[in-house]
């Protein structure tokens, strides 16, 4: 197939693995082109069966209870993301010489010959507040964009759809890129790399080399984290487009073809001219919302894509100033009795919990939940001064209370072995009896919540409710 646009689908064999929330889209899109379709799921539950009857109305034929075989015929395999690369169907699509593609891969083909380019965005965290701040300040320079992606919006329905783009701020995940042979984004960002979905990926090595696929084919900018030399790495070994340049972004005072901070302000030195001598001060630290060192770091990352894309100095201040973060991000819920309580349900890896904890001085911290095969000690013993208390909750706080024995064993735990609804208000109330004024209580929890809650966003409701409840 080649990888290119593809014009013409009658008749043509797909077979689409998963139903979901990618899988139904990638299907009716097909069969609405003329392919013949056929989903595979691998369960078999009441859901399944409504989505089922849902595409056969359609005349798409939909298997249930067997995602392993290849169904007869199949010319192209389209995945939704969360399939792992090992799966059986995978492995028979491949001996068959057969392409595999995600949603993302899709939308990348079906794209008019006029399609906006892409700017996009990976990394372990920051993703997504990454590419809201890049839609802000691209709406600020007038253009026409999105925020679109791994953020919710799928972007088979923005290619698709009938609205003009003249620029699209993308976020994609390491899954979503491993299908994604073909994609060659305007410019890209890699923001971090951490140990985060190896169970997927198998390894380090393929988690990364999955998330370096963003650079490939980068025709002006590829930017990535001057402090994190892995993703430095994976600019080098990109396959890039004659004249597209590396371009990194530093908390500290930047280099040559770099973004950074000086006293205060977010500078380029990168695209000006005479980058040797001069460089454009781009805003203010403080219209940085929240100013937390990690989320300086994704607006100089916003900052670089948008300079990369041509927009002026002052949409970049103005994007920023316009921009909110999403809930349960370093939110600032209440001051109780001169101590501060922040919401950072959405730290659901060590990684997000350590940019969260290097934000404030004096912190008594809530973690625990689910640890997802994570490790904490180098969490802690990078932390461990910034700690006046910790409270630990979920199914797995005693990995964090022996890392927290191990490397803090002078900072107080309190370890509530409860997981009813009353238990993030005793957290609350605990951690509030260890803070003193000036300090941070700080929900970072370092572990996804389905222990104990539906998902982050229930997790920081309940926080933010014991904390009013706390103050009243």
């Amino acid at each position: 197939m080649g990888s290119g646009q593809v014009t013409d689908w009658q008749g043509k064999h797909v077979t689409v693995a998963g139903l979901g929330v990618s899988g139904i889209p990638a299907a009716k899109v097909l069969h609405a082109r003329g392919a013949a379709v056929t989903v595979v799921n691998d369960g078999d539950d009441a859901r399944a069966r409504e989505q089922a009857a849902e595409l056969e109305a359609l005349g798409i034929t939909v298997r249930l209870g067997d995602g392993a075989t290849l169904p007869e015929g199949t010319e192209l395999v389209v995945t939704t993301p969360g399939w792992k690369p090992d799966k059986p169907l995978f492995a028979a699509a491949r001996e068959a010489g057969l392409e595999i593609w995600g949603d993302v891969e899709l939308a990348w083909r079906l794209r008019g010959p006029d399609a906006a380019p892409w700017l996009a965005v990976t990394g372990t965290n920051g993703k997504t507040t990454t590419v809201q701040m890049l839609a802000s300040i691209l709406k600020a320079a007038g253009l026409r964009t999105a925020a679109v992606g791994n953020i919710g919006v799928s972007l088979l329905d923005v290619v698709l759809g009938d609205e003009q783009y003249d620029v699209l701020a993308v976020e994609l995940s390491s899954y979503q890129l491993h299908w994604a042979p073909s994609l060659r984004a305007h410019s890209a960002a890699v923001l971090n790399l951490a140990p985060d979905h190896l169970d997927w990926h198998g390894s380090m090595e393929a988690y990364a080399a999955d998330k370096g696929r963003i650079y490939e084919g980068n025709r002006v900018a590829c930017v990535y984290n001057a402090a994190d030399k892995a993703t430095e790495d994976l600019v080098r070994e990109a396959d890039v487009e004659e004249g597209c340049r590396a371009i990194g972004f530093t908390l500290g005072t930047p280099g040559p073809s770099q973004l950074g901070v000086v006293d205060g302000i977010l500078v380029d030195r990168a695209f000006v001219e005479n980058r040797q001598k001069n460089a454009q001060e781009l805003a203010e630290v403080s219209d940085v919302n929240p100013p937390a060192p990690h989320n300086i770091a994704n607006a100089l990352a916003a900052a670089a894509l948008a300079r990369a894309f041509g927009v002026p100095a002052a949409a970049v201040r103005d994007g920023l100033r316009n921009f909110t973060p999403d809930a349960h991000r370093i939110a600032h819920v209440a001051d109780v009795d001169g101590v501060a309580y922040v919401d950072d349900s959405k730290a659901t890896n060590t990684h997000a919990a350590e940019a969260s904890l290097a934000a404030y001085g004096s912190i008594v911290w809530i973690a625990g939940g689910l640890a997802k095969g994570a490790t904490f000690d180098e969490l802690v013993a990078k932390s461990a001064e910034r700690l006046r208390g910790a409270v630990l909750i979920g199914k797995d706080r005693a990995l964090i209370r022996e890392a927290l024995a191990r490397h803090a064993p002078e900072v107080p735990v309190v370890d509530l072995d409860r997981t009813d609804t009353g238990a993030m208000l005793a957290a609350v109330q605990e951690a509030g009896r260890l803070a003193e004024a000036g300090d941070t209580v700080l929900l970072a929890p370092a572990c996804a919540s389905m222990d104990m809650f539906a998902n982050y966003n229930k997790r920081g409701d309940a926080f933010a409710e014991a904390v009013r409840e706390l103050g009243s």
